[in-house]
């Protein structure tokens, strides 16, 4: 039962990709869309979740929190890395300035991570209870079109050639499959998902806020621009409260 529902995510995922690709020519309405998404899924969905699953406090602070520090931090540490790795080369210039293509390549590869972990945690919902699984498959399914929209406009938007984009795109698709499937082997402990589910958030903040929100209103500092990355936020959180 996870892995046929993880075919809805798998189509879903699809859809957002597709989406995100047809409107190459509101880039900057794309790009604020795809920060809202990002911001709602981390601040409403991923971190709560990881708080709750991820174990005892460390020095007072919940390990949640620190993975999610951490994830800031490391998604920080790699994309500087990667910068001056470019520039030490000579690389850089052209239409996208000074970003590098992997950086989007590792952005899109921890949507991947990520879609695989939901997978997982679909067919351990299964496990614990019919109605369990039917919540938990109707927050991945509805995501899914978040992940793949996400995915696709992280790797293009880092210069990377279309043939990427849709081939990581594919693999997030493929993802929650696999994941559902694994668990027909194995249990995931509950705090390995949450202190993962922290680390993800982190780092996936950082590219909503760093990378994604000031290059849509770099040069479209619309309002319109503004209202999607609300109606982005907005829509995550009714799928958040539908899923409960």
């Amino acid at each position: 039962m996870a892995v046929f529902v993880a075919l809805g995510a798998f189509l879903m995922t699809l859809a957002g990709g597709w989406v995100a690709q047809r409107v190459t020519d509101r880039r900057h309405l794309v790009l604020g869309l795809a920060g809202g998404l990002m911001l709602g899924v981390v601040g409403l969905d991923l971190l709560p979740e990881a708080i709750e699953a991820a174990g005892e406090p460390v020095f007072g602070v919940p390990m949640a929190l620190l993975l999610f520090v951490g994830g800031f931090l490391v998604a920080h540490l790699v994309e500087r890395l990667l910068s001056a790795r470019q520039v030490a080369h000579g690389a850089g210039g052209g239409h996208h300035g000074d970003r590098v293509p992997q950086v989007g390549l590792t952005a899109a590869a921890a949507m991947v991570g990520h879609s695989l972990m939901d997978g997982i945690a679909l067919g351990a919902a299964f496990q614990v209870s019919g109605s369990m699984g039917v919540a938990v498959a109707l927050a991945v399914i509805s995501h899914d079109f978040a992940d793949g929209f996400n995915t696709y406009t992280l790797t293009s938007l880092y210069g990377n050639a279309r043939r990427k984009a849709l081939l990581m795109l594919f693999a997030a698709a493929v993802a929650p499959v696999v994941g559902a499937a694994t668990t027909l082997l194995f249990t995931l402990p509950e705090e390995l998902l949450g202190g993962y589910l922290g680390f993800f958030g982190g780092a996936l903040l950082y590219l909503a806020a760093a990378e994604i929100l000031p290059e849509a209103h770099h040069t479209h500092p619309a309002r319109s621009t503004l209202l999607c990355t609300i109606g982005g936020v907005g829509f995550i959180w009714l799928v958040v409260g539908i899923a409960e």
